[in-house]
Parts: C-alpha cells; sequence; structure tokens
C-alpha cells in the first residue's frame, strides 16, 4: 500500500482529520474565497455610510449629553478595532449634517442590500439550493431589510454591552476581570445568536439549528479572536501610522478586516453543511485528478454541485457516475502507429 493510500484511509477513519479536509475542499469547489470577496466589496460600500448615520443620529438624539455620546461612540467604534480610531477622528465632521445623513441613508441602502444580497447567494450556493427555488428579487430584498434590521440590532446590542462593560468597571478595579469575562461572553454569545438568525433566514431552505449551534460557536469565537487581533495591531503596529499612511491606510485595514470577516461568516456556513448534508469522508485526492473511487460523500457533493445550477422547477438534472478511468500504467498499448 502506497503512503497516500494510507493518508487517505487514514483520514477516512479519524473524523478529526476527515471533516476539515471536506470543509477545505466544500470551501474550494464552492469558490468560497471569490463569495467572501463579494461580501467583502458591498460591505466597504456599506459600512462608511453606516458609520455617517451613526455619528448623524447620536449627535441629534444625545446633543444634550455629551459624554454619553462620546462613550456610545467609542463603543460602537471599538467593534472595527482596525480603523474604529480613524474612523471616528475623521467623521466628526458630519455631525448634525441634514445633507450628510440623506447621503448616508442612500448609499447604506444601496450597499447594505448588496450584503444582504451577496450573503444569500453565498449560503444558498453552500446549501446547494436550486435556483429556480430561491426567492425572487423582490422577496430576497425584503428578507435583505429583515437582515439589515438583525444586524442594527445586534449592533445596539454589542454598544450596550460594551457601555455597560465600561461603566461596570468605574466602581472597582477588582470588578475589572469580571466584567471583562462577562462581557467576552455577551459579546461571543450574540454573535453565535447572529450568525444563526442570517443563517436560517438568508438561506432558503429548513436548517436545523441545533446541529448548526457549533458552527455558529466556532465562528462567533474566530470573530472575537479577530477583534482582540485587530485591537492589538492597533495599538502596537498601527500606533502613529495614521499620520504616514493617511486615508489610504484606513481603507486598506477596512479592505482586509472585512475581507477577514466575510472568510469567517462563509467558513462557519461550510462546517454546517459538511456535518449536515454528510459530505465527509472525501477521497484525498478528488480534486487533482479522475483516477479515484469517490466516496459516498463525494457523490453527494457533486450531485448536490449539478442540482443547485437547476433554474426551473421541472428541470430534471440526474448524474451518473462512470468507472474511474485507470491508472496509465494499467491502459493496454496503443497500437495504432
Amino acid at each position: 500500500m502506497s503512503l497516500l493510500e494510507r493518508a487517505d484511509g487514514f483520514q477516512r477513519r479519524h473524523r478529526w482529520v476527515g471533516l476539515p479536509l471536506a470543509v477545505l475542499y466544500k470551501f474550494y469547489d464552492d469558490q468560497a474565497l471569490y463569495l467572501a470577496a463579494l461580501l467583502t466589496y458591498y460591505g466597504f460600500l456599506s459600512l462608511f455610510p453606516l458609520l455617517l448615520i451613526l455619528v448623524a443620529v447620536l449627535s441629534t438624539f444625545l446633543s444634550d449629553n455629551p459624554a454619553l455620546r462620546q462613550r456610545v461612540m467609542d463603543s460602537a467604534l471599538g467593534e472595527f478595532p482596525v480603523i474604529g480610531d480613524q474612523l471616528g477622528e475623521n467623521i466628526h465632521s458630519f455631525h448634525g449634517s441634514g445633507a450628510a445623513l440623506a447621503a448616508g441613508i442612500v448609499g447604506s441602502l444601496y450597499g447594505s442590500l448588496g450584503v444582504a444580497q451577496a450573503a444569500q447567494y453565498a449560503l444558498n450556493k453552500i446549501w446547494a439550493v436550486p435556483r429556480h427555488a430561491r426567492p425572487d428579487p423582490f422577496r430576497s430584498r425584503l428578507k435583505g431589510l429583515l437582515f439589515l434590521l438583525i444586524l442594527a440590532l445586534g449592533l445596539c446590542a454589542f454598544t450596550l454591552v460594551s457601555v455597560a462593560a465600561s461603566q461596570a468597571y468605574l466602581f472597582g478595579s477588582r470588578l475589572t476581570g469580571g466584567i471583562w469575562l462577562a462581557a467576552t461572553a455577551g459579546s461571543v454569545g450574540l454573535n453565535t445568536l447572529l450568525l444563526l438568525l442570517s443563517y436560517r433566514l438568508l438561506t432558503h431552505r429548513p436548517l436545523p439549528l441545533r446541529r448548526l449551534a457549533g458552527a455558529a460557536l466556532g465562528g462567533a469565537c474566530a470573530w472575537q479572536v479577530l477583534q482582540w487581533v485587530g485591537s492589538y495591531y492597533v495599538s502596537h503596529v498601527l500606533r502613529g501610522a495614521t499620520a504616514t499612511y493617511g486615508m489610504f491606510g484606513i481603507v486598506l485595514g477596512l479592505f482586509a478586516w472585512l475581507y477577514v470577516g466575510a472568510l469567517i461568516f462563509v467558513t462557519a456556513a461550510e462546517v454546517g453543511a459538511v456535518r449536515v448534508m454528510r459530505l465527509w469522508p472525501r477521497s484525498l485526492l478528488t480534486p487533482f485528478t479522475d483516477r479515484v473511487q469517490l466516496t459516498p460523500a463525494d457523490r453527494r457533493a457533486y450531485r448536490s454541485y449539478a442540482a443547485t445550477e437547476a433554474f426551473k422547477g421541472f428541470q430534471k438534472i440526474r448524474v451518473r457516475f462512470e468507472p474511474p478511468p485507470k491508472p496509465r500504467n494499467e491502459e493496454p498499448p496503443d497500437d495504432t502507429a
């Protein structure tokens, strides 16, 4: 038995190897890097206008309490550690501007609906929803508006958790550790709930939320780690970089942060789909050659990819697998010469 055959047998027998490998292969099959890039593009279009609206609204409703307004602003921008400080310094000129608020609403609506549409497309592709079964453009945009409402409520909840933690810190340094743990647990719990709600709302097929809870929790933990890494990077690496790189550095940091966040969103969905649809164990050499014996999980995966491209309900797609071609050293000699 060759080394590759032994490695293939090992990963098929051991879940802790075979499951991540199956997720990696489905990630590649779904072109998830491009799906994350699409989410990043629309996220970039929507983020700046959303923050502009946030500044204008806070300036209007908290004009009598500048200290609370600044505390809420800092907590909201704290969700964007790579560029939060720079954004807070560069958008102060929009305070109370009606024109800025109107422009922000229009730009944010376009970009945010684009995020919702891109997320629906990515999740429906990951979960192998046929094209004919997906919602029409009107209903998909209604779903997008509901998705945006959920995100807005989530941002408000994160802001309240952050403000409460900062307020509790003032009552004594002995509570700092407990408050930090409570705030972290609250953030992870909220992120997990937001991921589950997003997957359930934007995927046009019933999903077993209990079986997705583990993948959503993993995605929420990865998001929290991204927040910490971003905060550390800002405080230790980017200190003083704004004066050097200016807005160009802010834009690059924002793109990188959004892209990693989109990858977390897509990867958590891929993990859930592989587990629920039983798309593992895969054959080790499946992505690299046709000369391979497909596993049942391989066949289920390739059937789902074909069914996903059905545009009409009366369009029937059947997938048949023939025996794989023999290795070259087993093929009969060519006598035509």
